[in-house]
């Protein structure tokens, strides 16, 4: 073996397993940015305590402000980490949640809801985008517990052979397509809905034809 093929042996190894080593810190991670988001977006009602406290009206507005910036920070934050399940060789070769790509979709539909309502006024926009939150959670924490971390324990050994992707990489890959197949409908909806928005707001700033006057002629007067 030549020294070239020997560097080039080790060069793949080293990206290999440090490509491997990123996903799986990814997956390790996760469960914290969820448990930051859940709580951020659950603690509303003392953030609104708390500035309904304060009698300096700069320092209220500056604490809501952060606190809007942080939560939604950490949501997009978390989609953006969610990808990773929607990439199908990650999710047929490696030790994923099997429930992932739903978690990521629920999310998804979550912020769909905060860009479409106002979440911080409406009530049942708020409790909406806390039910996607919640149910996007417990589908990753259900199987990320009970199959992935408990993988060795004997009692637990249903769990690890149905909830993790790399042990049924089938039924993995079919809950993969249909997650990615609904997070393309609702950004699809998204996009949609964004340009419906931005039509109405610019014909709504049109002038209208009777406001109209042509060259060298006056608008008559209202008497």
């Amino acid at each position: 073996m030549k020294p070239d093929d020997v560097a080039n042996a080790i060069t793949q190894a080293l990206v290999q397993g440090g490509s491997q080593w990123l996903v799986a810190s990814l997956v390790a991670f996760l469960p914290a940015m969820w448990t930051m988001a859940l709580i951020l977006h659950i603690g509303r009602p003392y953030v609104v305590r708390t500035l309904r406290r304060c009698g300096l009206r700069l320092g209220a507005d500056v604490w809501w402000m952060s606190y809007l910036l942080m939560r939604d920070g950490v949501l997009l934050a978390t989609l953006g980490m969610s990808l990773i399940f929607f990439a199908p060789a990650l999710v047929a070769n490696m030790d994923f949640p099997i429930t992932g790509p739903l978690a990521a979709l629920c999310l998804l539909l979550a912020l769909a809801v905060k860009l479409s309502r106002r979440v911080d006024d409406d009530v049942a926009a708020f409790r909406l985008a806390t039910v996607f939150l919640v149910l996007g959670a417990t589908l990753y924490y259900f199987p990320l517990v009970f199959a992935i971390e408990a993988a060795d324990q004997d009692y637990l050994k249903w769990f690890a052979d149905n909830l993790t992707s790399s042990a049924n990489p089938q039924l993995a890959l079919i809950i993969m397509w249909v997650s990615i197949a609904g997070a393309a409908l609702v950004a699809a909806w998204i996009f949609f809905r964004a340009l419906a928005s931005v039509n109405r707001k610019m014909v709504s700033q049109l002038p209208r034809t009777a406001d109209i006057v042509p060259p060298g002629r006056h608008k008559p007067a209202i008497s």
